[in-house]
């Protein structure tokens, strides 16, 4: 794929042109965010043959499965829904309890792995093409996000359609559509994930700065996207 000819394609026109390319092998995951909403209205009003799916870890907020919830009913389409192995998760919890992830970086590491990566990696069996919605303002580490990528631990394509959006030209086309989005951004919660790991940022904080908090040197990712 030529990333430079994908970037003149509307959102509609590059979604579709992934599913020539990979006929019945693209899948996009969803954590309901903006950016999600986005990528999933234009899949979902263009019925094109991709598979939306989405990661319940088990500590997602109320709001988060309002959105899944709004999202079905205006779409009439389903949305793939992936759980961690309830076994990890029992282990997990017994021999740690259930906030082990604030003691140290490697146990919100595991807790990562168990409630996340794993079911992701689950989930992406069998496909070629793994969209996102990724945006190169996110965070320091995804400054240079191109919109084709590969992801070589899994060796899969790996598309971010919006890497070069802003964040206005994302709220703008979730006016214009109308589109459900979560609650929670009205509220200063601008990247969402599980509740006892995300926070609302104040003014003029770093865009992942709500998203373990506690953990000002790492690199604030949990696994998914490296």
């Amino acid at each position: 794929m030529n990333s430079v000819q994908l970037e003149n394609l509307s959102i509609s026109e590059l979604l579709g042109e992934l599913t020539t390319l990979f006929p019945n092998k693209v899948a996009f995951s969803t954590s309901l965010s903006w950016e999600d909403q986005v990528i999933t209205h234009h899949i979902f009003s263009n019925d094109l043959p991709i598979r939306v799916f989405t990661l319940d870890t088990g500590r997602i907020f109320p709001e988060t499965y309002s959105v899944l919830n709004s999202t079905r009913e205006r779409y009439k389409k389903d949305i793939e829904v992936y759980f961690p192995d309830f076994k990890s998760v029992e282990s997990l919890v017994t021999k740690k309890g259930p906030s082990s992830f604030y003691e140290s970086l490697e146990n919100r590491k595991e807790c990562c792995a168990i409630r996340k990566v794993e079911p992701l990696n689950r989930a992406l069996q069998g496909v070629e093409c793994w969209i996102t919605g990724l945006r190169s303002e996110h965070s320091e580490n995804r400054k240079a996000l191109p919109i084709v990528a590969f992801d070589e631990s899994r060796q899969i394509q790996k598309v971010n359609p919006l890497a070069n959006w802003s964040l206005e030209e994302v709220k703008a086309e979730i006016k214009k559509y109308n589109i459900p989005y979560n609650v929670l951004h009205d509220k200063g919660f601008v990247s969402i994930g599980c509740q006892p790991c995300t926070r609302a940022i104040k003014e003029g904080e770093d865009f992942r700065a709500g998203r373990w908090w506690w953990e000002e040197q790492s690199k604030k990712e949990c696994g998914l996207h490296g």
